[in-house]
């Protein structure tokens, strides 16, 4: 990518529910691969405020140079509080907030501000709730590899109720959410220099070549091309444009 990315954290108070703002400025034409992670955005770009659903497969987005784009990382599950929208809804989808929410005056607001991230931090404050402990219970069991039926069973749930809480929160059921969970943790490991058999290992695949597989299906390329492209700016997601079909789970 032809340009700088950067995060920082949440403001006081919305820790709970959003992960962090961030911001991307070209310097000249890129192509930004955008990965499954589980989380929802908001984003201002090109003087509009954006929503970005969950992925379950990679998405490129193109920037052209001088671009700046802003935006606001939910947590895994968060968004559709704030949005009053179920998460499935806007699967692989980027969609306008007037789109969501007729009449929305956010966009002049954010317009008006000189920071758009802490603009969109500031609309989405009065909204924002505290995390559901019934949904970090399912994260937690399911970024450790436990099954659907276990996950589902140590909450007193069925597994239909297990599938459709899923889909509402995160956007696709707890099979699709384990595997997109699985690949993070395998990112994290081998951004770390894990070699790849025991970033596989260790992650939970039953090989290198399961792992190899995994990544290709979900991110496109393979985990060396994954590694070596986030070198340059440290970013482990990106900013979407708003239109196709993507954090931090």
């Amino acid at each position: 990518m032809m340009g700088r990315y950067w995060e920082q954290p949440a403001p006081p108070g919305l820790a709970g529910a959003v992960a962090c703002l961030w911001r991307i400025e070209m310097s000249g034409p890129g192509e930004h691969r955008v990965l499954p992670d589980g989380c929802m955005d908001l984003i201002w770009m090109d003087g509009a405020v954006y929503v970005a659903g969950p992925d379950s497969r990679a998405f490129l987005a193109t920037l052209g140079p001088g671009q700046l784009v802003t935006g606001l990382r939910f947590r895994p599950g968060a968004a559709p509080e704030v949005l009053g929208v179920p998460a499935a809804a806007l699967r692989n989808q980027r969609v306008r907030l007037e789109d969501l929410w007729p009449g929305s005056t956010m966009t002049q607001q954010v317009a008006e501000e000189p920071d758009p991230a802490i603009a969109l931090a500031g609309a989405v404050a009065p909204r924002a709730t505290q995390p559901d402990f019934a949904l970090q219970v399912v994260l937690t069991r399911l970024r450790a590899g436990s099954s659907v039926a276990a996950t589902a069973d140590a909450l007193g749930w069925t597994e239909r109720a297990l599938h459709r809480r899923c889909r509402d929160a995160f956007g696709y059921g707890p099979s699709v959410l384990r595997r997109i969970l699985r690949f993070r943790s395998a990112l994290r490991l081998a951004g770390q220099g894990v070699p790849f058999a025991t970033t596989a290992a260790r992650a939970g695949y039953a090989d290198q070549a399961h792992l190899a597989r995994e990544v290709r299906a979900l991110a496109g390329v393979s985990l060396s091309q994954l590694i070596q492209a986030q070198l340059p700016s440290g970013a482990n997601r990106s900013t979407p444009t708003p239109s196709g079909s993507r954090t931090t789970a």
